[in-house]
């Protein structure tokens, strides 16, 4: 694009009176004038590289997709920080945040057009497909973690209430008696506090009995409660 108009009229004047008609490379180039009058650059925002992917995961239902499954997927190509999973008209979609574009581009440029792998669906979806771009936004802001969203650079996020809903359901056994279940991750309710109960405190009781990944603290009607990640499953009986 020429600085002004006057540049322009100057260089077209010159080569439709040149003998010599212009040349680039060795390669003859006509040279007109154009309707517009500025050169704009059309590349949709899902083109501009960005740490932040938008997936639409097409062929699933919300709830066929866990966020742990995407975690999974994404992750194998490096550090996922968060992630946002919402309905739109466009299906089921999800925010990836990674450390930079560069690994974002690194997972478009795989999975873009490709299924989940079907050892990670459920039986009845058959396959889904991954259709991915570049999200405006730099640094999603996750204010729970919960089954829709997670942050994963911040241990000390409260978990959303409701998401605590699920582990507060008995599990009943064939015999139709309640059954312990097993899972890596506890609820613990906090009663009689004589002192203040930290994330410190709570992961210096609960590592006498291995690692500890994650705690969150919440309230929850009137009283305090804890989840104590570990990395793999356990017994509340070895407690």
């Amino acid at each position: 694009m020429m600085a002004d108009l006057n540049q322009a009229i100057s260089m077209v004047s010159y080569y439709a009176s040149s003998s010599e008609p212009a040349q680039i490379r060795g390669k003859t180039v006509y040279i007109q004038y154009s309707n517009r009058h500025e050169i704009v650059n059309n590349k949709s925002p899902g083109d501009t590289p960005g740490n932040v992917l938008l997936v639409t995961i097409e062929g699933v239902e919300p709830n066929d997709v866990t966020i742990e499954t995407i975690h999974l997927v994404f992750s194998a190509f490096g550090f996922v920080h968060k992630i946002a999973t919402f309905e739109k008209a466009a299906g089921f979609q999800a925010l990836i945040q990674f450390t930079d574009a560069e690994t974002a581009s690194s997972a478009r440029n795989a999975l873009d057009g490709r299924s989940i792998p079907r050892y990670l669906l459920p039986d009845h979806v058959s396959s889904c497909y991954l259709r991915i771009s570049y999200s405006a936004h730099t640094d999603l802001n996750i204010k729970f973690q919960s089954h829709r969203s997670r942050d994963y650079t911040n241990p000390y996020l409260p978990v959303n209430p409701t998401a605590m809903e699920g582990l507060l359901q008995p599990v009943v056994g064939p015999d139709g008696k309640k059954q312990e279940p097993q899972s890596n991750v506890l609820l613990a309710s906090i009663e009689n506090m004589q002192y203040a109960v930290t994330v410190d405190v709570l992961h210096k009781v609960f590592s006498a009995f291995g690692t500890v990944q994650k705690i969150a603290i919440f309230e929850k009607n009137g009283g305090t409660q804890a989840l104590i990640q570990y990395p793999g499953m356990l017994s509340l009986h070895e407690f």
